[in-house]
């Protein structure tokens, strides 16, 4: 069969079932635990995710846990709250604000980003890291820049230098190991298992942090690209609000996108180009079906190649001196 936009579609309820038998399977038989944790972040993933431990355990057994701090969305929990009570599952608040703030997490975030703009100020500025839009058409490289945005003023964007960027990126991580270490508490206090939400963008480009979000008993969507992901949502009955909402970073203090954060193209396109890479189908054929250029196509590929190249370590297992 040629290549083209139908290669992604899957059968939701087929996957559905599939997931649902090798959670109970692995759960309650492996496991031995009695149910699920999610974190809940008012995203598709984790929206997708509930309402697979729900129909795998029912909603008794499952606990949705909302964990905000100073820089995350309100729009988030609202709407993390809104799928919770729709699926029945009880769902609880862990503010991690004053933690962070005991790490020291934003100090040394604000620390690095006055080195390079030293007129920073926390209370009336908005963060963001993002990269080069323009993939398709220069292949550029993944270098950051931070952008600065005050109300009333325009956005102002530097180059982060190699030091910058990474205090603020080790910085900002403490939120997802702090996440994880709450809905740990949660699982351990109940005998639950801990279900993961990264889908297969997350995993195998790297967008995640180790022993953060990547850190799970369990990852039902793994093998899912995010485009598959929307397709479980629209079957599971994901609210229409997270299925329509622009899937964001949630991390920084201004609004920001997955896409201009880390993959530079929607899902929708880049989904269909890698599963061409995953599956060795020449860039000339994919550009034809795709209608890009072969040259777009290559770019997004050497993309994806050097993102799952640089982030090998992310994905490495604790190795054993024999």
């Amino acid at each position: 069969m040629p290549f083209g936009t139908h290669v992604l579609t899957i059968d939701p309820e087929l996957e559905t079932a599939h997931i649902v038998t090798v959670l109970r399977q692995t759960i309650q038989q492996d496991f031995r635990r009695k149910g699920a944790i999610v974190g809940l972040s008012g995203g598709i993933d984790s929206a997708v995710v509930l309402g697979l431990a729900v129909k795998t355990f029912g909603p008794e057994r499952v606990l949705a846990v909302m964990m905000p701090e100073k820089a995350s969305s309100p729009v988030s929990e609202q709407y993390a709250k809104q799928l919770a009570d729709k699926y029945g599952v009880t769902a609880i608040t862990e503010d991690l604000t004053a933690g962070l703030a005991g790490l020291n997490c934003y100090e040394r975030q604000d620390e690095a980003v006055r080195s390079v703009f030293p007129d920073y100020d926390p209370s009336l500025d908005a963060i963001k890291l993002v990269l080069p839009t323009d993939l398709l058409e220069r292949g550029s490289l993944n270098v950051y820049s931070l952008s600065l945005s005050r109300p009333g003023g325009a956005e102002r964007r530097r180059v982060l230098p190699v030091a910058a960027y990474l205090q603020i990126v080790a910085a900002s991580n403490m939120k997802q190991r702090s996440r994880m270490l709450m809905v740990y508490y949660h699982a351990e206090q109940r005998n639950y298992a801990v279900i993961g939400t990264a889908n297969r963008n997350e995993h195998a480009q790297g967008f995640f942090v180790k022993y953060g979000d990547g850190g799970a008993d369990i990852q039902p969507i793994q093998h899912l690209y995010k485009t598959q992901v929307y397709q479980l949502a629209h079957y599971l009955g994901v609210t229409q609000e997270i299925i329509d909402r622009t899937p964001t970073t949630d991390t920084y203090s201004a609004e920001q996108t997955q896409e201009e954060f880390y993959y530079r193209l929607p899902f929708d396109l880049m989904d269909l180009i890698w599963y061409g890479l995953d599956h060795e189908v020449p860039a000339a054929e994919v550009a034809v079906a795709l209608q890009l250029s072969t040259q777009q196509v290559e770019n997004v590929y050497r993309d994806l190649a050097q993102k799952s190249r640089s982030t090998a370590y992310l994905r490495a297992k604790p190795l054993m001196v024999r």
